[in-house]
Formats: C-alpha cells, structure tokens, sequence
C-alpha cells in the first residue's frame, strides 16, 4: 500500500488507538472525568492527525533522498522522536489551557505522554510497515538492469 492511501490508513488506525488511551490516562491523571478529558484526546488527535501528515510527508521528503535505503533503528527512533517533539510544542499549551493547569504542569503530564507515545510510535510503525510494507521511500532501489561488462581471461 503506497501514498496517500496509505497515510489516510496510518493516521486512521494510529489515532483511533490514541485517543482511547490519551483519553483514559488523561482522566486517571487529572481527575477530570472520562467526558473532560475525551475533549482534550479527540482535540490532540485532531491535530495529531494534521501533523502526522504534514510530518510523514516531510520524512518521507527527507527519506527519499538518502543513500541508505530502508528503515533501521536509528531511523524509526528519529522518526518518532521528530513527531513527538513537535506534538509537544502543539498540545502542551492544549492541556493547560482546557485542563486549567499550569504550562509547567502540562508538560509534566506531556512527559508520561511522551514517555509513552514514543515507544508507542516505534512499536506501531514497526507493525504497520510488517502488515502493510514498508513505504515507497525506504524500500530497496531496483537493480539496475543494462548488462554488466564481461571479463574475458587469456
């Protein structure tokens, strides 16, 4: 699966699982109740959803253009280090303003969020590219196919 089906599948299936468990642990955090903190989860998927497509396409940009080819571990790592950082700066100023915390506070509580989605990140991607293969940008270049030089021995 390629391009822009791919990424509506992704985002679909990585927010869904998202706003449960933001939503939920949202709640067990602040005591705010399930109905209060849902806002909040369904507000930063929201705005998950606009910069996980505007942060994979700028990746896969980025990917496209790199010799080495494929996605290992320091790959997936600051793939979803990069995303999470810039989630943070969006929905830190969210939390604190719709769960009437400090900006501090919020980003503490962003910590066991980050903590939490990054290795959710890593783990997801991991699934997602083993069920549905990896994205054009990192699989092998094809081989090239015009015919090599034969060497002849006298």
């Amino acid at each position: 699966m390629q391009g822009i089906k791919r990424k509506l599948v992704y985002v679909s299936f990585y927010e869904l699982i998202a706003v449960a468990i933001t939503s939920l642990g949202l709640a067990l955090l602040t005591d705010r109740g399930l109905s209060h903190a849902a806002v909040a989860g369904v507000a930063s998927s929201m705005i998950a959803i606009a910069w996980n497509l505007t942060y994979n396409t700028l990746f896969e940009l980025w990917e496209s253009r790199q010799t080495k080819r494929g996605r290992g571990f320091l790959r997936r790592v600051a793939h979803a280090a990069g995303f999470e950082l810039g989630l943070v700066i969006m929905l830190v100023p969210l939390f604190a303003w719709w769960l009437d915390l400090t900006l501090w506070h919020a980003f503490v509580l962003d910590i066991g969020l980050i903590v939490f989605f990054l290795i959710y990140t890593f783990l997801f991607n991991l699934v997602f590219d083993h069920l549905f293969g990896l994205p054009a940008s990192a699989q092998p270049k094809p081989q090239s196919t015009e015919p090599q030089p034969c060497s002849s021995h006298s």
